[in-house]
């Protein structure tokens, strides 16, 4: 038995990046890794753009709503990905940190949007190798 890896995608509205980062993960990670995201500055609502992307990847985006980093869970997350927020994402604790200089989709064409979901989605495979390389050194 496996215990899920624990990982939080952070932006500063949790309205693009760090939604379609969770969104993506749910759908390829299956029970491997257990995601969450939060914003420093949270929109109060998922942009648009990001959730028909996701749909067009068979995931319902509009389920989700924007939140703040106080309502994550208080964990030491496996791994922090931090996506473009500079100084305006505040410290996790975290085993690992990443940060993805991935333009934020806010004002961006649909198309646009869904260049930004296929980086995510790329840079996704490479946080999967970096905690499966994790979980064996343990």
């Amino acid at each position: 038995m496996s215990i899920k890896k624990q990982v939080l995608f952070v932006c500063v509205e949790n309205a693009g990046r760090s939604q379609m980062a969770e969104a993506l993960t749910r759908l390829r990670a299956g029970d491997a890794i257990d995601p969450q995201s939060a914003g420093s500055k949270p929109s109060g609502r998922i942009n648009p753009d990001a959730i028909t992307a996701m749909k067009e990847m068979g995931y319902d985006l509009a389920a989700h709503k924007s939140k703040s980093l106080d309502e994550i869970p208080a964990v030491e997350y496996d791994a922090v990905v931090t996506m473009g927020c500079g100084d305006a994402c505040p410290f996790v604790r975290a085993r690992q940190r990443f940060d993805w200089n991935i333009p934020d989709p806010k004002g961006k064409s649909l198309e646009e949007v869904r260049l930004i979901r296929d980086t995510i989605d790329a840079k996704l495979e490479e946080l999967y190798r970096a905690l499966t390389f994790e979980a064996k050194l343990k």
